[in-house]
């Protein structure tokens, strides 16, 4: 099976790898070039031009949002260079409503669109154990289940419509982020009595609290330890906001996640934006009266 791949970024490049090193043919392409050594070190090939990518029978693409997306996929070059009868698979967050417009433009070329975004950090994705989350068309799904099992540790099927998948993980993410700002508030007040934040995130841990986002998370809290980025804290925000506009299209309100929001934008206006998205911590920090980690 030949395999394009589009995005080499912090969780493309790993999964990309991932499908190289089991043995399929893989084809990568990045709008920056450069990116894509590490994949290439395992067999795969780097196309100069996108539409090399997309004439593959199988497409992923982890792309940074919408625009990025639209740009690269939804083009009228690219979309006249996809071959029909193939799958394109969008690993990366985007909009239910993005999701909605791909589905139904790729359909019009005779192209499959499964949207399969991912859980976990990139450490995760290099060892092939992501949660993947994918709906759209059975067969489709079908056909690139083995795939999946290569980049994740289990695939989730969570319906027919491929915006459903967007949905829940737009939702997953919204939860770590409150997950976030609760650990970075719990730390500050922690800090500011003279104990230990360190301490108090292994108690939480070790009783209270188990798991991947509040023992990972509750560290880098902890430690203040915001770099290298996992997880951008722009695209932290993007997906505050995707989860509030979910909210707002059936009419309920999500309180939480406007005093996010302004979190995240306090934590952009103080020039963290490089920095991984628990790095909202230091806007707590920072209503708190205590010094600030300068980016």
């Amino acid at each position: 099976m030949d395999i394009g791949f589009l995005g080499m970024g912090t969780m493309g490049r790993p999964m990309a790898r991932n499908l190289a090193r089991a043995g399929y043919d893989v084809t990568v392409w990045n709008r920056s070039p450069g990116k894509a050594a590490s994949v290439v070190d395992y067999g795969a090939s780097e196309a100069p031009d996108l539409s090399d990518v997309l004439q593959k029978s199988v497409v992923f693409s982890s792309l940074a949002d919408d625009r990025a997306f639209a740009d690269s996929v939804l083009s009228t070059s690219s979309l006249q260079a996809a071959e029909s009868g193939s799958v394109h698979v969008n690993l990366a967050t985007v909009s239910p409503g993005m999701s909605a417009e791909a589905e139904s433009r790729l359909a019009e070329r005779g192209i499959f669109y499964v949207a399969a975004p991912v859980f976990g950090r990139a450490e995760v994705a290099e060892a092939g154990e992501l949660t993947v989350l994918v709906a759209g068309d059975s067969r489709a799904i079908d056909e690139v289940a083995p795939l999946l099992d290569v980049i994740g540790r289990r695939t989730w099927r969570v319906g027919d419509d491929p915006k459903q998948a967007n949905v829940v993980k737009i939702l997953g993410n919204y939860l770590i982020a409150t997950a976030i700002q609760s650990m970075a508030e719990a730390t500050t007040v922690a800090e500011k009595v003279g104990g230990s934040p360190e301490l108090l995130m292994k108690i939480m841990n070790d009783s209270l609290f188990p798991g991947g986002v509040y023992e990972g998370y509750g560290a880098m809290i902890a430690q203040r330890r915001y770099e290298p980025a996992g997880f951008r804290l722009p695209l932290g925000l993007k997906d505050v906001r995707l989860a509030l506009s979910q909210a707002n299209d059936v009419n309920m309100g999500l309180p939480f996640g406007s005093v996010l929001e302004n979190v995240f934008l306090d934590a952009l206006a103080h020039g963290q934006a490089d920095q991984d998205w628990s790095a909202i911590t230091e806007a707590t920090r920072r209503r708190a009266g205590l010094d600030v980690r300068r980016p």
